[in-house]
């Protein structure tokens, strides 16, 4: 049999996959589910966060916010008042869904309306004109999600739709076909053979417009072979151990995402991989809803992966996942504020995902909840160790200055103490046009300096794959790097060996190298919420002294937002001028 017929039957098949997928994918809105299954408590949430919009107006996003991404880099600007205009329409389906009189149905029509008159869904910062254009119909991550949302709200409430004009249904139909399911097949975009969050973000969403919107089974048919393409494209540029190098903040867009492909086309629960990469979710939780927050961390809680870890720990049967879906579920206070989520959910509510999760809502009740605090976890790919000892818990990473969403970060450590911070990784500000530009390292948060790290005869790391560490040695919570490569020849350093090792009272660092020259004193950062952290720091004052700096002017309104309003860097200074030592400190 030749291929062409082999290609023609499996795209068949997926086309036959797909359409029961499509016929079987949630009930909708008039369906007695939502209403028996759902707890009152729930639904009443639902429906009060919902009756703040009735009878609002639709916004019209303005194209001179819009343009501010090319004149002065500001994107934030623009995404308040577009993700608010989503979390809008996700907020009126999801009362009408839940409380089903119609009571919400005119203002979402409206809602629908106004966004087919919007020339482009996406974001100015992935786009390249100052105003969008309808000729210009680039498929990117906010264009994707907000086509998602849109489907979704039609497949839910299709009978309304209907009922109130035929003609509703076919506009929306004609706008997601320009919008995504032409554009998304025909072009060869970066993002189909990526291993970062592009790929399963667009994908996922990509793939619920196939769904429910596609009528042309030939075009549906490449669709999907294309989505599962991509998706296993994805899959296979991860590392083997299943790590995130963007870090648990940008999880849910990527594995978890993934995930949502799999489930909707019914394959990969059983591959290793992919168990692994949801594992990360877990293994990367600090305690009281922190999380490691390594690279471009907007957030360093787990606000993020309420309504997708414990559907995808039921879809892989992972127990531990599971019991950690239904703990933060209880933390979150999703059996009776679920809507309250929904003013933290970072961009803005994302419809299916919430919904696909309250199909499971039973099971999630029935569930035990437990926080999963591992004691040992080692990434060898990522390099990364996670290790918890009594009130103690550190993680470090190796790796490279090249990884996605990168910061000058190797050899970097966080510790927390009883589940709190002590010393941290800042993460990541409001992102702007410089964020991911020519000048991403001039921004403070991307440098060495603000990370847990030394700065080597005055020079800080630098950005780059090659600029990378070499693993020593990984035993118990022992994790020893050499990360000279991960500075510039300017540095003069042969070796830097930097060992974290990891006791029930005290964390101990030994700082173990050897310079080719002795310039300037060599300062060892630490970046911390508190001043007076510098106490828990235990040193031969032979041969380190310590000072504070304030740092708190660094911080803008979205750090502030995560960390508070204040943040320090303690300095400790190499007193010695030798051009190999040894030098080690502790935190208590």
């Amino acid at each position: 049999m030749n291929k062409k017929i082999l290609l023609l039957f499996a795209c068949l098949a997926s086309v036959l996959t797909a359409s029961s997928q499509q016929s079987s994918l949630l009930p909708k809105a008039d369906d007695a589910f939502w209403r028996d299954s759902i707890p009152m408590e729930m639904r009443q949430s639902y429906i009060e966060y919902g009756e703040q919009y009735l009878g609002h107006s639709w916004t019209v996003l303005p194209w001179t916010v819009f343009a501010e991404n090319k004149i002065n880099g500001n994107r934030v600007n623009y995404e308040k008042i577009c993700f608010e205009k989503r979390r809008q329409l996700a907020a009126l389906v999801m009362a009408e869904i839940m409380e089903g009189k119609g009571r919400f149905t005119n203002d979402i029509i409206n809602g629908m309306g106004s966004f087919c008159e919007e020339t482009w869904w996406g974001i100015p910062a992935h786009y390249g004109k100052r105003i969008p254009l309808t000729r210009l119909q680039e498929v990117d991550l906010f264009n994707a999600e907000t086509a998602s949302l849109i489907v979704w709200t039609r497949y839910m409430l299709e009978k309304q739709f209907d009922t109130f004009s035929p003609d509703l249904c076919k506009r929306i139909d004609r706008e997601i076909e320009q919008r995504i399911l032409i554009p998304a097949v025909a072009n060869n975009y970066w993002w189909k053979t990526a291993g970062m969050n592009w790929n399963p973000w667009i994908c996922s969403n990509w793939l619920t417009c196939v769904l429910i919107c596609e009528k042309d089974e030939t075009r549906k048919a490449e669709a999907i072979a294309q989505i599962k393409k991509a998706t296993q494209a994805f899959i296979d540029a991860y590392p083997e151990d299943g790590g995130c190098d963007e870090g648990p903040g940008y999880w849910d867009r990527a594995a978890a995402s993934m995930f949502e492909v799999m489930r909707l086309l019914n394959y990969g629960a059983d591959n290793p991989k992919v168990r692994k990469m949801a594992a990360y979710a877990y293994k990367t939780y600090i305690g009281n809803d922190y999380c490691v927050n390594f690279a471009d961390a907007h957030e360093n809680k787990a606000i993020q992966q309420v309504n997708i870890v414990y559907p995808f720990g039921l879809w892989l049967g992972d127990k531990t996942m599971r019991e950690f879906g239904a703990y933060l579920g209880r933390q979150k206070h999703v059996l009776n504020k679920p809507a309250a989520l929904y003013d933290k959910s970072g961009n803005f509510p994302t419809l299916g995902r919430e919904l696909m999760f309250l199909r499971h809502i039973r099971a999630f009740i029935a569930e035990k909840p437990h926080e999963p605090l591992l004691k040992d976890v080692w990434l060898p790919d990522l390099q990364i160790m996670t290790a918890r000892r009594s009130q103690l818990f550190v993680a470090m990473k190796g790796g490279h200055n090249g990884e996605s969403h990168n910061h000058n970060d190797v050899g970097s450590f966080i510790v927390y103490a009883n589940n709190e911070p002590l010393f941290i990784d800042p993460g990541v500000g409001e992102y702007t046009a410089k964020t991911f530009g020519k000048d991403r390292y001039n921004i403070w948060t991307m440098q060495s300096q603000y990370h847990n790290l030394p700065q080597i005869n005055g020079v800080d790391q630098k950005d780059g794959k090659k600029y990378s560490a070499k693993v020593i040695s990984h035993k118990d919570g022992v994790l020893c790097l050499d990360i000279a490569d991960a500075y510039p020849t300017e540095a003069k350093v042969n070796t830097w060996k930097r060992t974290i090792s990891t006791g029930k009272s005290a964390i101990t660092v030994t700082e173990e190298y050897q310079l080719a020259n002795y310039s300037q004193p060599t300062r060892i950062m630490l970046i911390t919420l508190d001043p007076d952290a510098v106490k828990r720091i235990h040193y031969n004052t032979n041969e380190l002294s310590a000072s504070v700096e304030d740092i708190s002017h660094l911080l803008d309104p979205l750090l502030q937002d995560i960390w508070g309003k204040k943040m320090y860097r303690i300095v400790l200074t190499v007193k010695s001028t030798k051009t190999n030592n040894k030098i080690k400190y502790s935190i208590q």
